[in-house]
């Protein structure tokens, strides 16, 4: 399974047999996605900036739910959550996705707000790749995303939802996470897939 950062919270994932999905598709932050195509899209929510299901060709299915969605090679596992620390009474749910496949799992956290319970957290553990927000402000900031990697100990984190060249929303950089801890490295927009405990900072494709 292969993982590549577009920007924002929207990544390609690819299994070995050639299944593709998109998460979190956006628009209206200053920059736009780059064109692409996949069998699947998965939102966590519906914001502009993450349910932008126009920006993705090809797709059979848009995926948004809680519970368990085949989607070809790829399992995709939701689980229900709050955008806010007030049980949605902000922003609303969000959905967390776990994709499984060859071997794999990675979850995407999508805009998480709150503190997951205990339970929730159990249920994501063993995880190969953690795709966790860490901008603040509208979701966990770079010290929730720390607190919450510790809790669930993936083989390795990558960042996403922070604020990055022309990006106009006002939420915090890469930066702040970078002065929380010496686990963070900046790489290109191919996420690595290896037990290596870091925390990436991906740059947008």
């Amino acid at each position: 399974m292969k993982a590549e950062y577009l920007g924002h919270s929207s990544f390609l994932i690819t299994a070995a047999d050639g299944t593709s999905l998109v998460t979190d598709p956006y628009t209206g932050i200053g920059y736009e996605m780059p064109k692409v195509k996949a069998d699947y899209v998965v939102c966590s929510h519906f914001h502009f900036d993450h349910g932008y299901t126009q920006g993705v060709t090809g797709y059979r299915e848009v995926i948004s739910e809680p519970g368990e969605h085949c989607c070809g090679g790829i399992l995709v596992t939701g689980y229900a959550s709050y955008h806010d620390d007030v049980k949605g009474a902000k922003r609303g749910k969000n959905v967390i996705f776990v994709m499984e496949a060859d071997g794999k799992r990675i979850c995407h956290m999508g805009d998480i707000g709150e503190r997951i319970p205990q339970s929730l957290a159990e249920k994501l553990q063993g995880l190969d790749l953690l795709l966790v927000p860490i901008g603040g402000v509208y979701t966990i900031d770079a010290k929730g995303a720390l607190e919450l990697i510790g809790r669930l100990k993936p083989k390795s984190a990558c960042a996403m939802h922070f604020k990055c060249k022309d990006c106009t929303l006002d939420i915090d950089t890469a930066e702040v996470l970078e002065s929380l801890t010496d686990r963070c490295e900046r790489i290109g927009s191919e996420i690595p897939m290896e037990e290596t405990g870091k925390i990436w900072i991906p740059a947008r494709k």
